[in-house]
Formats: structure tokens, sequence, C-alpha cells
């Protein structure tokens, strides 16, 4: 997987400090499960603020407090013990949904009930509760998207298949940040269909009359 777009640099500082809400951490950790760069990048950032938390003058603890904590974790008959390995199993084929968004949707592809939004598309949302607005999207293969603008922000992450639009060829792994100044017809790629994870915090602006009339339904 090659991947040439990612997050800005302010999302991931966001996302290390932990200033994201629910939708938009789920969009960076699941890029993060894909990209390596991204993960390295994270890291540099959490390391900087902890060298910054490790300025702080610390503060002062009785000398029993450790041990007190530690007698209300485990008592005598909490003591952890050994478990037994688990039977070998045959490996399964890899997912194509990444954690921490397959445990959101507690399935794969293969076992999703997906909505149907008219052309061959389909969507299924994902509950958050942040306000914004977290969904799959499929959009079949060498078909576009209805040209739309923006109320607000979006993210969108390629999870399988393709897409380009004036920004550039965003495949597997990529990352697109979208807001009001960019209007576009996203097409998916031929060949595959192209599944991506999309997060909104206010409803797109669509140019065609049919999908202005539809959108309310849909919740898009």
């Amino acid at each position: 997987m090659t991947i040439t777009h990612h997050p800005s640099e302010e999302l991931l500082l966001d996302y290390a400090a932990g200033g994201l809400s629910e939708s938009w951490s789920l969009a960076i950790a699941t890029h993060l499960a894909l990209c390596p760069a991204c993960r390295r990048e994270v890291a540099r950032l959490e390391a900087v603020g902890g060298g910054l938390v490790d300025g702080v003058e610390p503060a002062a603890c009785s000398d029993g407090m450790f041990d007190a904590v530690m007698a209300r974790l485990f008592d005598d008959d909490d003591t952890p013990s050994a478990v037994a390995s688990p039977p070998s199993v045959p490996p399964a084929a890899a997912p194509v949904l990444p954690e921490p968004l397959r445990g959101y949707i507690g399935a794969d592809l293969d076992g999703m009930a997906w909505q149907r939004l008219g052309l061959g598309a389909y969507q299924y949302l994902i509950e958050t509760d942040d306000g914004a607005t977290a969904r799959l999207l499929r959009i079949p293969a060498g078909r576009p998207v209805p040209e739309h603008t923006h109320q607000g922000q979006e993210l969108t992450l390629v999870l399988r298949g393709a897409f380009s639009d004036t920004t550039g060829h965003y495949g597997a792994g990529d990352f697109q940040e979208a807001d009001e100044h960019l209007a576009h017809k996203p097409h998916a790629a031929p060949g595959e269909d192209c599944i991506c994870l999309a997060i909104t915090d206010a409803p797109l602006r669509f140019k065609s009359l049919a999908a202005r009339v539809v959108q309310p339904f849909l919740g898009i």
C-alpha cells in the first residue's frame, strides 16, 4: 500500500493531544492503522508532549500511596495466574476494515447491512456521540459522486479501491480533508468499488436538483 495523502499536521497534533472529538478521532485512528509514517509522526508528537509534562514540577505524595493503590487493584484472591495458550487455528483472511473502525461496526464488509443511496451507491452509518456524521460509502467502480461543496468539514479515508477529483488521486489509505472552499465531483476508479470512511459535521451542498431533493431522506 502506497499512501501519498495524509492528515494535516494540525489534525495529527490535535489527535496526539487528545483534542479531537470521537468521529474525527475515529478517522485519524483508522488512518494510523494503515499508515506507518503517520504513526511515527504521532509518536513523535506524543514524545514532545511527554517532554513538556516531564518539565512540570511534581506534586508531593505520601510514602504509602503506591502500596495503597496496588492493594486496591489486587487482593489475595485476585492474584493473576498463568493462562493456557489457546489451540492454534488456521489464519483467517485479512479484514478490509482495520481497527478501531471494525470494532465500531462489529463486522467486516461481508457482514454489513448497507443502505441504498441510488445509482448503485450505498452507505453504512456509524454511531458516534459528538454530533458529526460518520459513515462508510461504497461507490460503484467507474461512477462519480454528484458534484458538491461543503457547509463544514469533511474527512475522507479510502479503505478499498480509489477515487479522483480536482485535488488528485486517492487510493487505499489516502486521506482527504475538505471544507467550504472545495467544490468537487469525486469519481471512483474503474475495476473495483471505492469504499471510504467519510466524516462530516454539516450537510453537503449538492449542485444538482435531484440530489438536493433526496438529500433529507438520506442524511447526507
